[in-house]
């Protein structure tokens, strides 16, 4: 472990109650994952509850991760903040491109470096996935057993959104042309040996008063001090053209009552134009489940505001759960 980055690499403030180290671990399938452990100042000899933390979807671990596993660790936790395969520091190449199946590998990679800490209690590791991230949690939850508890904020389904559009409003239609034209461009990446990216759909550097709100509020986190960083993919780059071939056609949550008899805390902004995806995972689920909806919250209210993001909640549900 090396000593950690310097404080302006991050979005937020370290707390003095809390130590960082740059940690890295492997995935089933080679990929080395970068992490920054969190741990309470005053953990040595104990065994400790431990959570795996990653998201939102483009975002980095010196971001909206990293703020929960600081804010964590201050409550007991032992936690990990990670970059996911093919982003931020981690390896794999191409870069920025998203698998439905190596995502959710990453979180019980995250669960098997966690449990070889020797102050974590194997018994006692939960999972917080943020924004796309949080149904790459549930979906890691449903298939590996050794995860006790799950919480997601501002959850989106990947594989939904990309298939159907928001709001499921994409036709049988329309998403075939989106795949023929992600053919085109398949054939057209083969022929160069490299990705496109396609940088038309990044936010924009300035708002011009004309954008969705979602929109708006994304540029307001990510192209701005609150919460830009070089490595974030939605802060200074872009995904592959063709990312999101395998969430379009492997969809995540096939078996979300298999993570049944453990617990689901889904948190959702009042409103955020994602709402509906935490909502109708509410519906699906098999209990103990529980929904949360933060009032005059929007989806990147959840990302890194203090004041709305339910920490005190969020520490009770593993609390009472992680034993």
């Amino acid at each position: 472990m090396t000593q950690p980055e310097p404080a302006e690499q991050y979005t937020f403030l370290l707390s003095d109650k809390v130590s960082r180290q740059k940690v890295s671990f492997k995935n089933r399938y080679g990929i080395t994952i970068s992490g920054d452990l969190y741990m309470p100042n005053d953990s040595e000899n104990k065994k400790l509850p431990a959570l795996a933390i990653s998201g939102p979807f483009g975002a980095v671990k010196e971001q909206s991760s990293g703020l929960y596993a600081n804010q964590m660790a201050q409550n007991g936790y032992v936690a990990i903040a990670f970059d996911p395969s093919y982003t931020g520091e981690s390896s794999g190449e191409p870069r920025n491109i998203a698998s439905s199946d190596i995502n959710t590998e990453d979180f019980s990679a995250a669960v098997d470096f966690l449990g070889l800490q020797k102050n974590v209690d194997r018994e006692k590791i939960g999972i917080i996935g943020i924004c796309g991230f949080g149904g790459f949690a549930l979906n890691a939850t449903a298939v590996d057993k050794r995860v006790k508890a799950v919480v997601t904020t501002s959850m989106y389904d990947m594989t939904r959104v990309a298939s159907k559009g928001y709001f499921d409003a994409v036709t049988s239609e329309q998403k075939a042309a989106i795949l023929e034209q992600m053919g085109q461009q398949r054939w057209i990446d083969a022929e160069n040996g490299s990705p496109f990216y396609d940088n038309s759909r990044n936010l924009p550097e300035t708002l011009t008063g004309n954008e969705p709100p979602f929109v708006a509020q994304y540029q307001n986190y990510y192209k701005t001090a609150r919460g830009f960083h070089p490595r974030s993919i939605n802060s200074n780059a872009s995904w592959a053209a063709t990312s999101s071939l395998s969430l379009m056609n492997m969809p995540i949550l096939s078996y979300l009552t298999e993570i049944s008899p453990r617990p689901m805390l889904l948190i959702a902004g009042e409103n955020a134009h994602s709402k509906y995806f935490s909502e109708d995972i509410y519906k699906s689920a098999a209990e103990p489940k529980e929904l949360m909806i933060i009032p005059n919250a929007v989806h990147t209210d959840l990302y890194d505001q203090l004041d709305k993001i339910p920490f005190e909640k969020i520490d009770i549900f593993f609390k009472s759960n992680l034993k």
